[in-house]
């Protein structure tokens, strides 16, 4: 039996362009990109400078949006940790992420505490689980190690 003819080869897809950044995010001093929320969960993600954490969470604070959480990423190959932002509107439904990067050898941020207080409870944890300081934090008590901890893999002074 004779197979049939072969499809014809098509053409390599096209990427599509990333979507827009929604109106809300467009007009901020961040510098946003579109996001497809389906995939992602999120409708846009900047990455800043470190030194621009507290001015980009103030922006997003002064446009209504809320702080939902914040966590660490080990980058053990490049030498970085990444500190990820994530932020919602709570009229608007729009969701956002800031990301930074610090070096693996001194991961230190400023605090963002004084612009959103719930921040205090999440930098704490991503202090305890990362060994990140917040610097200017309140109180960097650990969670779930020891006070006088000295065994945690990114610290020789875990609890400074």
């Amino acid at each position: 039996m004779a197979r049939p003819p072969a499809a014809p080869a098509s053409p390599p897809a096209t990427p599509l362009p990333p979507p827009p950044v929604p109106g809300a995010l467009a007009s901020l001093p961040i510098p946003f990109q579109g996001v497809d929320f389906a995939l992602k969960g999120f409708h846009a993600d900047a990455t800043v400078a470190a030194d621009q954490v507290v001015a980009a969470a103030t922006a997003l604070d002064q446009a209504g949006f809320a702080l939902d959480t914040i966590t660490g990423v080990d980058w053990l190959a490049q030498a970085q940790m990444e500190v990820v932002y994530d932020y919602f509107h709570p009229l608007t439904g729009l969701r956002t992420v800031v990301r930074t990067r610090v070096p693996r050898d001194n991961p230190e941020l400023p605090t963002l505490s004084k612009v959103f207080p719930g921040a205090n409870w999440h930098e704490r944890e991503t202090h305890d689980f990362f060994g990140i300081r917040f610097a200017g934090h309140p109180d960097l008590t650990p969670f779930l190690l020891p006070e006088d901890a000295t065994y945690h893999p990114l610290r020789k002074d875990f609890t400074s």
